[in-house]
């Protein structure tokens, strides 16, 4: 069945959710939407995988907004890796939940922690927060976690990846035992999938995508390059690419001198990485919405957590450190059957990282060359039997084509 078959009726879903979802434009729901929905409506506990860009966020706030305006009592937390994902997910519930009177409040850290409080005083019947921020206020009793009925643990394995395990064992514990647990990631490795089943009772998994599966719709391309090379590449595939561009850095420190280096060359750029404050951040993610800078260059802190329509092109100047976040980072293209394309720059050294990858997706990335960048090799590179060779490609309509 494709996704333009599945609808929202049948799940059991509220008429009057049904009519806000309506009026939102959301005419079909997604594969992971339609099967955990009715779940989560039921009370179970979910665990929910499926590539990024495919309406997880949705996918938990209908139901909780539903479940949570049947009654006054009870709470539902909404646990996140980063401040970027906690603001997307918070916009989310608002559209649902608004015409309820249900409240949110978003608790993260390098936001004021008075404007929090205000925002505690109002009673917020969804509190949606960075593990850190959560624990702080815990310790100095503001935040009582006995009420919470529902919770939501997002991009779940990402928050390991973060070092957050022993906060995320903490929230555990501090939430009541009889809750509905919903989980749901884009990848779920067996070291995390053993900690979460013995918070969850009996849980259902939902896999709509194999763990690590890519978004279908993004095309991949590798080139294989120097390392002082990669700034004349970058400029030249600027120059051929015209849409919004979302280029992934390793370190903070990269991200800097590559977003000066385009300004200085005339390209709208901004970045956005844990160095920059809150305010900074939102105002290169709401610019880059906009259209105010069409390059956002970023660490991995921004693979997850920026939901922004129509990215053209997706840009790994480095390999990341960690493999499963080449799922995370491309997922950002390519978004709710949009096409996207994903472009990773490699040098001859990193053969491993590259296998790693192709093995976590099970796909062969395509090696590119540019005719005016010197083109470098792997040596003795080999996939599934086979040796990669580079594939010289042309520039025409807008596409790189093999000669």
């Amino acid at each position: 069945m494709e996704h333009s078959e599945y609808s929202f009726y049948g799940l059991g879903i509220a008429p009057k959710i049904i009519d806000i979802i309506n009026d939102l434009k959301f005419k079909h729901a997604t594969p992971i939407q339609h099967q955990a929905i009715p779940l989560a409506l039921e009370g179970k506990d979910v665990m929910g995988i499926a590539q990024t860009g495919t309406g997880k966020t949705m996918a938990f706030a209908i139901p909780t907004v539903q479940k949570l305006s049947q009654g006054k009592d009870g709470r539902a937390l909404v646990v996140v890796p980063t401040r970027e994902l906690a603001i997307q997910v918070e916009e989310s519930f608002f559209k649902i939940g608004r015409p309820f009177g249900i409240k949110t409040a978003v608790l993260i850290g390098g936001d004021p922690i008075k404007n929090q409080l205000r925002a505690l005083a109002l009673h917020p019947r969804v509190l949606i927060v960075t593990p850190g921020r959560l624990i702080d206020l815990m310790e100095q009793r503001k935040v009582s976690l006995n009420d919470i009925r529902i919770l939501i643990l997002d991009e779940a394995d990402r928050m390991f990846d973060m070092g957050f395990s022993d906060q995320i064992d903490t929230i555990l514990r501090a939430v009541p035992k009889e809750r509905q647990t919903l989980l749901f990631s884009a990848t779920m490795p067996a070291t995390i999938l053993s900690v979460v089943r013995s918070h969850m009772r009996m849980p259902v998994s939902v896999e709509i995508a194999r763990s690590g599966t890519t978004a279908e719709h993004v095309t991949h391309e590798l080139f294989i390059i120097q390392n002082d090379m990669k700034r004349v590449l970058l400029g030249k595939l600027l120059a051929q690419f015209r849409g919004s561009v979302l280029l992934f850095c390793r370190t903070k420190m990269g991200a800097r001198k590559i977003s000066a280096a385009l300004r200085q060359q005339g390209h709208r750029a901004a970045e956005i990485h844990s160095d920059r404050s809150l305010s900074q951040r939102r105002e290169a993610l709401e610019g880059f919405k906009r259209g105010k800078y069409r390059v956002l260059v970023a660490t991995d802190i921004a693979a997850r957590g920026i939901d922004v329509k129509g990215i053209e092109l997706v840009i790994n100047y480095d390999l990341p450190d960690d493999v499963e976040n080449y799922v995370h980072r491309i997922g950002r293209t390519g978004r709710a059957g949009c096409p996207g394309h994903a472009i990773s720059f490699a040098t001859s050294d990193q053969k491993e990282g590259v296998t790693s990858i192709e093995r976590l997706i099970k796909l062969a990335l395509p090696i590119s060359s540019h005719p005016e960048v010197p083109a470098a090799q792997f040596s003795q590179v080999s996939v599934r039997g086979g040796s990669w060779t580079n594939k010289r490609f042309s520039r025409r309509g807008g596409g790189y084509r093999r000669r």
